[in-house]
């Protein structure tokens, strides 16, 4: 009987897990629609989305990330003979 009831309480909590993981699944659908359709907004208002999705990268990103991947990025390209140019921030 015990044996019942817990394989009773497993199948219920795991389709209680599946239903919010669908749940959630659909909310990120909604969500990625609604951020596709502000890209849509902003391309259609003459910014770069190629750019605009990089500075969303990059503002996820500490300071200290930053820099170092922009050191890096220096290294790479200066080993590659290619010109890096920099302006203060």
């Amino acid at each position: 009987m015990a044996d019942i009831t817990k394989s009773n309480f497993a199948e219920g909590q795991l389709k209680t897990i599946v239903e919010r993981i669908e749940r959630l699944e659909e909310e990120k659908k909604t969500i990625a629609a609604d951020i596709k359709e502000v890209y849509a907004e902003a391309k259609g208002n003459g910014f770069d989305i190629k750019i605009l999705r990089k500075v969303i990268s990059l503002r996820k990103k500490e300071p200290h990330e930053r820099s170092e991947e922009e050191a890096m990025i220096d290294l790479y390209l200066a080993a590659l003979g290619m010109k890096v140019v920099r302006e203060a921030a």
